[in-house]
């Protein structure tokens, strides 16, 4: 994820240690907590196939890819999102407490990229939450990631509300894209 996210030129050379550190506690928690739906998914290339039963013995694998689903709450609170038509106004979707599907931290190493690795897991992610009992799945990408709002919107996932923070106000830092793909008929 850190290579993925983050990148390791100029001053974030000094900083990359510190986030890769920062990146591997926060997830090393988030797999420890006892949550009944939480996955971490990993994309491997194992490159010595004598025996794949136990991956973790396996000479020469390398992780190339990750994703996370899990199940979040969502307590009301009162957020202005920009609609499809242009408008401000309230979302219903947060206004109500409901529980929801979703997606985070999907990222594939870019030397293998466009090879269909981050399909794979989000047809994983979307069977897995289809078996949770889930109709819908969210996610969120930033406007600026081009790539990845493609991948997206090519797996059928579409816009749900543009999310302004004070940092894309004051600072034209790019706004999240809160995307939803429906598996109900």
């Amino acid at each position: 994820m850190t290579n993925s996210f983050h990148s390791r030129e100029g001053i974030m050379s000094y900083v990359y240690p510190f986030l890769r550190l920062s990146i591997y506690e926060d997830l090393r928690h988030r797999i420890r907590s006892k949550g009944e739906h939480y996955l971490c998914i990993v994309a491997m290339v194992v490159k010595d196939t004598k025996s794949t039963e136990n991956l973790s013995v396996i000479e020469g694998q390398d992780l190339v890819g990750t994703v996370e689903i899990s199940v979040r709450s969502r307590q009301p609170n009162v957020v202005l999102s920009l609609q499809q038509n242009g408008l401000l106004s309230l979302n219903p979707w947060q206004l109500d407490n409901f529980e929801y599907a979703y997606l985070s931290n999907l990222a594939v190493d870019a030397d293998y990229r466009r090879l269909g690795i981050a399909q794979q897991l989000l047809n994983f992610c979307e069977n897995r939450v289809s078996e949770w009992g889930f109709c819908d799945l969210y996610l969120h990408v930033l406007e600026n990631n081009h790539s990845a709002r493609r991948l997206y919107y090519k797996a059928g996932y579409r816009l749900q509300e543009v999310e302004w923070t004070f940092g894309s106000i004051l600072f034209g830092q790019p706004r999240r894209l809160l995307l939803r793909k429906s598996f109900s008929g």
